[in-house]
């Protein structure tokens, strides 16, 4: 029997299939609380494509699959619960870096990663948010 999954879990799936839209993923990802492994008083992170990336998880049962690759062993990983929202518009920006949300990179087929982008984290942090002084690209 299979168990119900999060809303967010449900809209990753949806997507996955190329189903869904992707704002409703965006805004669903910001209401879900997810659950984020601390290590050494840090969010767990992790560094891919020139990007740093929190690792978040929709449910203890995505934790637990991380844990057993990427666990102290004997110890039960700590992990935060917070608001997606929260990780996107206030620790990312703190970071300093361009840094994205990775959600349940353990679930095989069920991931889904939220790139440091306009429209997923403020503009001021977003890789692709024009810098004053760039021109528009039309050599103005």
């Amino acid at each position: 029997m299979e168990q119900a999954r999060t809303a967010l879990a449900e809209r990753i799936a949806e997507r996955r299939r190329g189903d869904g839209d992707p704002r409703a993923l965006v805004g669903e990802m910001r209401r879900s609380v997810l659950l984020v492994p601390v290590a050494d008083g840090a969010l767990w992170s992790a560094r891919s494509g020139g990007l740093r990336w929190i690792c978040a998880f929709t449910d203890e049962k995505a934790v637990a699959r991380f844990a057993l690759h990427h666990g102290s062993g004997d110890r039960p990983l700590e992990y935060a619960a917070l608001l997606g929202a929260r990780i996107v518009d206030e620790i990312v920006p703190s970071l300093g870096e361009p840094t994205g949300l990775a959600v349940d990179i353990a679930t095989e087929d069920g991931s889904m990663f939220f790139p440091p982008v306009t429209g997923i984290v403020p503009d001021a942090v977003a890789v692709d948010a024009g810098r004053e002084g760039e021109g528009d690209g039309h050599g103005r």
